[in-house]
């Protein structure tokens, strides 16, 4: 913030608004919009990375572990977002401090669930209540962001089981009877090509991934929704700057930021499916070959 701030009700329009972009608050605001990004930036790997062992375990041999890789799939798919968001968030905390809880407290004789309270001994309380503020936010950005990859891994599993299904079966019967193992078959035939035809799909999940991300505000995570709905909102003196309701432009803001990440996104993954179609025998590879010819 610069000197001349001191006393907002001093300044013309231009210092005015220089100061109340660069306050405090807004700064916040601003490092949220790095959250969203770090978020994403986890979370879309983890995501495919779930997905991928769910996809080969719904092809396994196995039965057990194509049992429980098409459970998961079917499962998740089937539960509304934010009522899985919830929930799963819920879960997975009681559970760690659960088993905290058994490790750290061996001698703890009263039931851990009285009616709706979940009691656990101080030792398993996670974080600990004298852990920095750094820590709590950090935590429950970790089981948010956890949350995240699960949800959308199974429908990244969906896609990248349809996508290994979508392989010319020929090709893997070729390798097999040149002698390639099956373990050999699936990781230099069958991977590398599957990407094309899943790609749509995981462009789609992508995308659904990124208009999700203010389900944060949800899980107590200060997002870019929260941040723009306390500034934006205020009409009293909680901030240094009082305003009107300008709740409209702060939305209208994110709105325009959303269409940008979409837009950037659209164009990344157009080339990189053009990429990924060179030498394929499909629609996107045979429109490259007659452009070459």
């Amino acid at each position: 913030m610069f000197s001349f701030c001191s006393d907002p009700s001093t300044l013309d329009t231009f210092r005015w608004f220089s100061c109340y972009l660069t306050n405090g608050v807004h700064m916040l605001f601003y490092q949220s919009f790095l959250t969203v990004g770090l978020l994403l930036a986890i979370a879309a790997p983890l995501s495919l990375a779930i997905g991928f062992a769910a996809a080969t375990a719904s092809r396994a041999h196995n039965l057990p572990a194509r049992v429980v890789g098409k459970t998961y799939t079917a499962m998740v798919r089937g539960v509304p977002d934010i009522v899985f968001f919830l929930f799963f968030v819920l879960v997975l905390d009681q559970g760690i401090e659960y088993l905290r809880h058994i490790i750290t407290c061996p001698d703890w004789d009263e039931p851990i669930r009285q009616g709706a309270n979940f009691l656990v001994c101080d030792a398993a309380r996670t974080p600990q209540g004298n852990a920095p503020q750094w820590v709590h936010e950090a935590y429950n950005f970790g089981l948010a962001t956890f949350t995240y990859a699960i949800v959308f891994g199974a429908f990244c599993g969906n896609v990248l089981y349809g996508a290994m299904n979508a392989v010319p079966k020929p090709q893997l019967e070729t390798a097999a009877a040149y002698g390639m193992s099956q373990r050999q078959v699936f990781w230099h035939i069958l991977v590398p090509q599957m990407w094309i035809y899943a790609l749509p799909g995981l462009s789609n999940i992508w995308m659904i991934l990124i208009k999700a991300t203010p389900l944060l505000f949800l899980l107590g995570i200060e997002d870019i929704v929260y941040w723009a709905r306390e500034i934006g909102g205020s009409r009293n003196s909680r901030f240094a700057y009082p305003h009107p309701d300008w709740r409209f432009w702060y939305f209208l803001g994110l709105l325009v930021f959303y269409l940008c990440f979409t837009r950037v996104s659209e164009i990344v993954l157009a080339r990189l499916t053009r990429r990924l179609s060179r030498g394929q025998a499909t629609a996107g590879g045979e429109a490259l070959r007659k452009a070459a010819a």
